[in-house]
């Protein structure tokens, strides 16, 4: 038997508490709007901006490039999105929200903001603190942390 407990491993915490903390979301925009999470993620991401590459949702959500892709084409299909052809780069694709996925986003960003309220609420007074922490890891966990070979010791 080991000494290796799963239960307080902290990667394994984190996962299940993000699996957890976005299926209690999912449930409200897949009931509304039958979009699945990499689909919000997607539309989230275009809300903050005109338009968009898949490339930089790529970056940005940490979603590979054919899951982007998959879900960009499911919500252009659903009317939510469109796509574009860069002028510039005919090998990058623009995505932007139509007038339906901004209404999307409007009757969502109440029930996000609602949620979101629900849980700094059960975190309590270490909401701000958890918070900060949690943007330390994110930031320290980088996207070149997958290519450095760490060795632990005791």
């Amino acid at each position: 038997m080991t000494t290796f407990k799963l239960d307080d491993f902290l990667p394994y915490q984190l996962a299940v508490l993000s699996s957890r903390v976005s299926a209690g979301f999912s449930r409200h925009y897949r009931k509304a709007y039958g979009i699945s999470v990499s689909e919000w993620r997607v539309v989230a991401h275009l809300s903050q901006a005109d338009s968009v590459s898949v490339r930089e949702i790529h970056e940005r959500v940490d979603m590979d490039k054919p899951k982007v892709s998959r879900a960009a084409s499911r919500l252009e299909a659903a009317g939510y999105v469109t796509k574009t052809v860069n002028p510039q780069d005919r090998r990058l694709v623009e995505l932007s929200l139509t007038p339906k996925g901004h209404e999307m986003i409007e009757v969502l960003t109440p029930i996000a903001h609602a949620y979101e309220a629900h849980l700094s609420a059960l975190l309590g007074e270490n909401d701000i603190d958890f918070r900060q922490r949690v943007g330390k890891l994110i930031a320290a966990l980088g996207t070149d942390l997958a290519e450095e070979d760490i060795t632990y010791t005791d």
